[in-house]
């Protein structure tokens, strides 16, 4: 009997029996979505991050000497070592061997003759490409012979030791070792050209990669050879490199803690085993634990609107619960006094729940996966080429029937509560119900609120929802991370208070209206608050996780634009040699500035220097052009880069360069000295960028030198005419003082200059004016103890230089998190350079801006010529990868999850809550008519008490959502590898996104309550 009696009565309430099955099939699908999600998006972020890491992030290199008797046992031995620690992971393996120095033919004689060495590498054909002949081949006995039957060795040469050392393909030589002066016969078989020479694959293989290497010794090569030859014929204890490539997609984020572990012993353990010299060297265990870290973080992250969205369907289904068990107290009642006893009713109960929770527990795992296909359709998951498609598993069930049997446990503890009552008991308390709750009467909201208040303090404290455990591991800390939904509901419940003090404020202010519904409603609502507060607080908390959600996305991507707009600095930041020979030094801004939509560009300095005993990093710019380049964001200085760029000219030196007329190619300069002396010049092109040229050192008497200026362009490049002579530079004699007259600069002029002391002398054509103004970081302000507009003297890479703070910023863009800095005029920067001495700054960067911040055709442009060795880093293409990054955006999924079940949980309890409460007052309806009050009236007092409900709900969640967001959002958002962000993350809630959201929600309520209004009528007939 009982099974058909707990039917029949789950039956008999069908609208709330409706309205618990929908919260439980919307919990329970919603949360099975979120830990889907949640273990699939950090999954998916560490594949992605270890197949798009550079191979010098997870190579290994270990390196010892050998020779041909001790290679085998080594390579062993490392091999093995190599394979325990990358046990689960595939790594391709790789020897590389460089040999001792031997003589270039001809100068066997020579003291300090020019060398060649020999190298060996695996594969190398598949990273390099033939330009001519063909690749050597070793035969068993690693060598073939010529026709007098001498061993000869095959070698192949890369282009640049080609050009430098002039040895060709299908030339035999024979060279002469160094330390045991043996006859190398080679025959040069082919010349390749690295595919990547400036990869990571070659790194601390500069003779590679360059083809000549200068020092005390000038050395060519390396002639490259099979390993067999190399192991036969140069293996004479000889530097071997063991580098391993793991393959880590297969790796879990579980996995990651363990493989670092074993990666780091990898010394220590060849070490061990047999090889006391051995030397490893990895990056891998650090990013491995960043990696793992940034995983965690990532899922403890995720689990704030997990337990947000826990929170409002636990209330949600408490709130129909309670409707539920307010329906059946008198049948409760009557069941007890006809001998039910509490068994029999926990009896009828649960299983009235269970009959709603099991259906849902077995179908929400495979509604998860179609609900996650929603997902995928998110732009920036779509743009990060991540697709979720998970599948139920045993780890989702167990997550749907624990979140199914928690809701029947919620669905029937009301029920308990009245079981114990008896009919009378149930009669008498019927009636007015008091202005106050349990909770509110106990206090227990504001002792939730300081528990939420330490939890909040402890996540701005520590940054990300994980400390370390007792056990030196780093966890999940479950306080911090219930800090944001504890702080929802306790902003939520406080808001509870509000209610009978504003609708006894609105009760007196409709109380003096002529028209009756608005009195009537508000009255209402006064009377009874607990029973719109329920509602009320469904509806706030809803809201607010809706705003907090869409205020979390849009700082998100926010700080992503403001992180790109920090490492960069400007559109596109190209950085590179300051001079090479396809662009020399005049060639590379002419070839920049014509790059496609390129509007403004600026030479720039960047480098490490000392200020006054503190390093710091350097940046020199063009203040003309600051405020077109410079992306500084406007809360890190107190001044506008306007502002900063006019005080940074103000330092810019009186007169001008000596300017070259024409567009000559050479420069002819005349010079009398009466000792000897070194002397430079300083020239200067179009764009700002200086060279010093050497003039060699002058003889006693007339000198003439001739400078190929044409030369400073490159191959390929081209100069910005006009050309300048910004001054000279004479060293010291080294004896006495000089007096040198140089002439030719200028038609009919000369200039002198007068070396007296161990200091150069120098003179410049525009000199300085007055202290070099500075832009300086906070925090180096302040260890100088500057302030704005302050003047100074200051050390300068141990040179004492007068300086003026023309501003300060908190973060300077392009350096790093708490980075001291200091930014100058370019040019100021280099009068005062010039004026001391020095040597100008090269340009090792070049700062440019499109238009309309389009990069995309320079960025084409710049990949067609790799051979002008740069590197661009370009504003939109860091944006992208920032926010494609899985690890760093997978939050935003689960908060546009948490968001939509969050809005579909506050109209199902709207509508239900409405609903029944408008059937219950039917009677009282009825009374209002006969009484004389019309039906526009009464469903105008309706109206009036829903609206009073949403318009207090919809207030009271944006503030606590903007509450939350202050306290919370900035916090929780990271970077890829749960760092802090740099800059500091700026709140930003969407506000025009807020109101739409807010309207399009009171609208659908209030839409809710016109509906109710007319069914009720319908349902009415004529007596209402």
């Amino acid at each position: 009997m009982r099974g058909p009696l707990v039917v029949k009565r789950a039956f008999s309430e069908p609208l709330l029996l409706l309205a618990a099955f929908g919260s439980i099939l919307l919990a329970t699908t919603t949360l099975v979505a979120l830990t889907m999600y949640a273990s699939t998006i950090a999954e998916v972020g560490v594949r992605r991050t270890m197949e798009t890491a550079s191979l010098g992030q997870v190579a290994a290199t270990i390196a010892t000497p050998v020779n041909t008797k001790t290679f085998p046992a080594l390579d062993r031995a490392i091999r093995a070592e190599l394979a325990r620690a990358y046990a689960g992971a595939p790594a391709a393996i790789t020897t590389a061997f460089r040999s001792d120095s031997y003589v270039l033919p001809g100068q066997e004689s020579r003291k300090t003759p020019e060398l060649l060495r020999f190298g060996s590498y695996d594969g190398l054909d598949t990273h390099a490409k033939l330009i001519s002949g063909a690749w050597p081949t070793a035969k068993t006995d690693a060598a073939k012979t010529d026709a007098a039957g001498s061993d000869v060795v095959e070698a192949a040469i890369s282009l640049s030791a080609a050009s430098a050392s002039g040895l060709k393909s299908g030339q035999e030589i024979t060279t002469e070792g160094r330390l045991d002066h043996k006859p190398v016969k080679v025959r040069i078989t082919g010349v390749f050209q690295l595919n990547d020479p400036f990869g990571d694959r070659w790194t601390g293989e500069q003779l590679l990669t360059r083809g000549v290497e200068t020092g005390e010794y000038t050395t060519y090569g390396p002639l490259m050879v099979p390993r067999q030859t190399f192991l036969s014929r140069f293996a004479t204890n000889v530097n071997a490199t063991w580098t391993a490539v793991p393959d880590l997609r297969t790796l879990s984020p579980e996995q990651l803690r363990p493989f670092a572990g074993r990666v780091s012993e990898l010394r220590d353990r060849l070490r061990a085993n047999g090889c006391p010299s051995c030397t490893a060297a990895s990056r891998l265990p650090e990013i491995l634990t960043q990696l793992g870290t940034a995983a965690l973080v990532a899922r403890s992250t995720m689990l704030i609107p997990v337990l947000q969205l826990l929170l409002l369907a636990a209330y949600a289904l408490m709130l129909t619960a309670r409707l539920l068990a307010d329906h059946r107290r008198m049948e409760v009642a009557l069941l007890r006094s006809r001998g039910a006893g509490t068994l029999r009713l926990a009896a009828l109960a649960g299983g009235e729940a269970l009959l709603v929770a099991v259906p849902c527990a077995i179908v929400a795992p495979f509604l998860g996966p179609p609900l996650l296909a929603l997902v995928n359709a998110l732009p920036w998951i779509k743009a990060s080429g991540v697709r979720l498609a998970p599948s139920a598993d045993l780890g989702t069930f167990a997550v749907s029937i624990g979140v199914a049997l928690a809701s029947a446990v919620l669905l029937m503890l009301p029920a308990l509560a009245g079981a114990r009552r008896t009919y009378v008991e149930e009669q008498s308390t019927r009636g007015r119900s008091g202005g106050r709750g349990l909770i509110e009467r106990a206090g227990a909201d504001l002792a939730l609120l300081l528990v939420a208040a330490l939890a909040i303090w402890q996540l701005r404290r520590y940054g990300a929802p994980v400390t370390a455990t007792a056990a030196g591991d780093l966890g999940i800390d479950p306080l911090i991370v219930s800090g944001p939904a504890l702080a929802l509901l306790t902003g939520g419940m406080l808001g509870l208070r509000l209610v009978p003090r504003v609708s006894k404020l609105a009760e007196r202010l409709t109380a003096r209206r002529p028209t009756l519904a608005p009195a009537l409603g508000v009255w209402q609502v006064s009377r009874r608050p607990l029973r719109y507060a329920g509602p009320a607080l469904l509806l706030t908390m809803a809201i607010a996780i809706g705003i907090v959600s869409m205020a979390t996305a849009a700082t998100w991507r926010g700080s992503q634009e403001d992180q790109a707009r920090h490492q960069t600095g400007a559109d596109l930041r190209i950085s590179g040699p300051p001079d090479g020979p396809e662009l020399g030094t005049f060639g590379r801004g002419p070839a920049f500035a014509a790059l496609p939509g390129v509007t403004t560009l600026s030479p720039a300095f960047r480098g490490q220097v000392d200020l006054s005993g503190e390093g710091a990093v350097l940046l020199g710019l063009d203040a003309g052009k600051l405020d077109r380049l410079l992306q500084l964001r406007p809360d890190l200085s107190a001044r506008s880069v306007g502002e900063m760029a006019r005080e940074l000219r103000s330092g810019r030196q009186r007169g001008g360069p000596l300017e070259l007329p024409g567009r000559p190619t050479t420069l002819t300069v005349r010079a009398r000295t009466d000792a000897e002396v070194p002397l430079r010049i300083m020239v200067s092109d179009a764009l700002g960028v200086w060279r010093e040229l050497s003039l060699g050192l002058l003889h006693r008497g007339d000198n003439e030198i001739v400078l190929d200026l044409g030369a400073l362009a490159g191959r390929t490049g081209k100069i910005a005419y006009p050309l300048s002579v910004r001054g000279l530079v004479a060293n010291p004699p080294e004896r006495g003082a000089a007096q040198v007259t140089v002439t030719g600069l200028s038609p009919g002029s000369a200039i002198s200059l007068k070396v007296t002391g161990p200091q150069p002398a120098a003179v410049a054509f525009d000199e300085p004016t007055g202290p070099l103004p500075v832009v300086l970081t906070t925090d180096l302000a302040a260890s100088l103890k500057l302030s704005p507009g302050q003047v100074s003297r200051v050390s300068l890479d141990r040179r004492v230089v007068e300086v003026k703070v023309a501003g300060l910023v908190d973060r300077m863009p392009t350096t790093a998190a708490d980075q001291p800095a200091v930014l100058a005029d370019w040019g100021t920067l280099q009068a005062h350079g010039l004026a001391a001495g020095q040597i100008p700054r090269p340009a090792t960067e070049w700062w440019l801006a499109a238009k309309g911040g389009d990069t995309e055709p320079a960025l084409t442009a710049l990949k067609k010529r790799p051979e002008w060795n740069v590197t661009a880093f370009d504003q939109r293409e860091l944006a992208e990868r920032l926010r494609d990054d899985p690890l760093a955006s997978g939050l935003q999924g689960a908060l546009i999850l948490g968001f939509a079940a969050a809005l579909a949980f506050a109209v199902l309890g709207f509508l239900v809550n409405a609903t029944v409460a408008a059937r219950e007052r039917m009677a009282e309806f009825t009374i209002l008519r006969a009484l004389g009050v019309s039906s526009r009236q009464v469903f105008g007092m309706l109206a009036i008490e829903q609206a009073f409900v949403i318009g207090l709900s919809l207030v009271a969640g944006t503030a606590l959502a903007f509450v939350v967001g202050v306290l919370v959002v900035p916090h929780i958002v990271l970077t890829g590898q749960a760092a802090a962000v740099t800059p500091d993350v700026l709140l930003d809630i969407p506000w025009a996104a807020t109101a739409a959201m807010l309207a399009l929600v009171a609208a659908l309520l209030l839409g809710i309550v016109a509906v109710l209004a007319r069914n009720l009528r319908g349902q009415g007939g004529e007596d209402l």
